[in-house]
């Protein structure tokens, strides 16, 4: 383990207890724990949830990829958000995936590839429509969405990582929460950006390497719809326009929220908090966006 790692595993998780003390499984959910999507029993594990009452119906299905700087993160911490969108009438699959530093990148790519793989494999089983299927991914986790999305439209992009178009399932539509989508490293050793480029890299965040983890070099007309939010607080919402110039340049469909004002600092991955009222709304907003692309709606 390295300082800057456990220095954001400690302060976010800090911060995520406090955020979700108290909450508990929703008597409206039903929830399948612990399913191994790959092959290591520690990492590669999800969670599907689906609304109560809904029997063998066919649901929608959400995939969720969570954030945490690359470093940090796991399903248990995105359980109670998910469940919430659950309730708005979604199956949703909630899975961790292998971190930084102990796992280099592509890792996490790989294991979110490995998921919708999953999906395709036993949807008949938990009842899913791989028909409408949608993603959402905040902060780091809307990075790697975008790559994988990248890999789904981008044959080329698709190539550099050896990946087999078999094992890769296009999502109808996504929403990306205050995503980072073009990366840079600073001159100063010290900058946490810096120090996360290095723990997620294999040779620390060459030149190289930060062209292939830019989002928004590799997209290519198919990259799916879009529902891109940022906020007052978001310290990444600088990303926002530079994903956006590139969905219109390929003629993506998109939409463009922006939650709180001068009166109301929300702050960085707040729809996280499903107590708050922003989060409530946000959710909804985002949810109706992919309701509209339920069967070609």
């Amino acid at each position: 383990m390295s300082y800057i790692s456990d220095t954001i595993r400690s302060s976010f998780g800090a911060a995520d207890a406090k955020r979700d003390a108290g909450l508990v499984t929703p008597d409206g959910i039903v929830r399948y724990n612990d399913i191994c999507y790959g092959t290591d029993l520690k990492w590669q594990l999800l969670d599907v949830y689906r609304p109560a009452g809904t029997g063998n119906d066919v649901l929608p299905v959400i995939v969720s990829v969570h954030g945490g700087a690359w470093v940090y993160g796991d399903k248990e911490l995105y359980q109670y958000y998910c469940m919430d969108l659950a309730k708005r009438g979604f199956a949703v699959v909630n899975f961790t995936y292998r971190l930084a530093p102990e796992f280099k990148f592509p890792a996490c790519l790989e294991d979110t590839a490995l998921v919708f793989s999953w999906l395709k494999k036993n949807a008949a089983e938990y009842h899913i429509d791989m028909n409408n299927v949608f993603a959402v991914g905040d902060s780091a986790g809307a990075h790697i969405l975008g790559l994988y999305c990248n890999l789904c439209a981008n044959e080329s992009f698709r190539v550099k990582f050896g990946f087999d178009t078999e094992e890769i399932y296009m999502p109808k539509a996504v929403a990306l929460n205050c995503g980072a989508y073009k990366l840079e490293k600073s001159e100063d050793p010290y900058d946490q950006n810096t120090l996360v480029m290095e723990e997620l890299l294999p040779d620390k965040g060459t030149e190289e390497e930060m062209k292939l983890i830019d989002v928004t070099a590799g997209i290519r007309p198919g990259f799916p719809a879009v529902y891109l939010m940022t906020c007052t607080g978001d310290f990444l919402a600088k990303q926002v326009p530079l994903l956006i110039e590139k969905l219109i340049e390929n003629n993506i469909p998109h939409e463009y929220h922006f939650y709180g004002d001068e009166f109301n600092e929300l702050g960085h991955v707040f729809h996280l908090n499903i107590r708050s009222e922003y989060a409530i709304i946000c959710n909804d907003d985002e949810c109706a966006f992919f309701r509209r692309y339920l069967y070609g709606e």
